[in-house]
């Protein structure tokens, strides 16, 4: 592989744009490192798991551009994309990442709030009297 390979990845409302090109396993996310970019290591974990998983960890760089909701959704964006990217590189991969479900991508949106109640489930507190 001596090209790079693009692919995108979604969660929640977050879009992770993600470049994957052989190097020496620096991740950068919004031109910031990884750790300075998500402070909480569960994010860190969950950026780095699909690398783990495949023993890619320090053979590949990556570069994310990631845009729209919080730190969580955009985390899960980015593992989506860079799982997506390692099967464009090598198709062999997708068994692996199939089985821990990074492939599919996670569907569950917030429910919108309805009119009438305080919330997408909550009502207001009922009075008989």
């Amino acid at each position: 592989m001596a090209e790079s390979i693009y692919a995108t990845g979604k969660r929640k409302n977050a879009i992770a744009r993600v470049l994957i090109s052989p190097g020496s396993g620096k991740i950068i996310v919004n031109n910031k490192e990884l750790g300075d970019y998500f402070g909480r290591e569960t994010l860190q974990m969950m950026v780095r798991q699909p690398l783990e998983l495949t023993e890619n960890l320090g053979k590949l760089n990556i570069s994310a551009n990631v845009l729209g909701g919080g730190l969580s959704g955009q985390a899960g964006a980015i593992r989506h994309g860079i799982s997506k990217a390692l099967i464009a590189m090598d198709s062999a991969l997708r068994d692996k990442l199939k089985k821990e479900g990074l492939i599919t991508r996670d569907s569950r949106e917030k429910e919108r709030k309805k009119y009438g109640q305080k919330g997408a489930r909550k009502k207001f507190q009922f009075s008989k009297r």
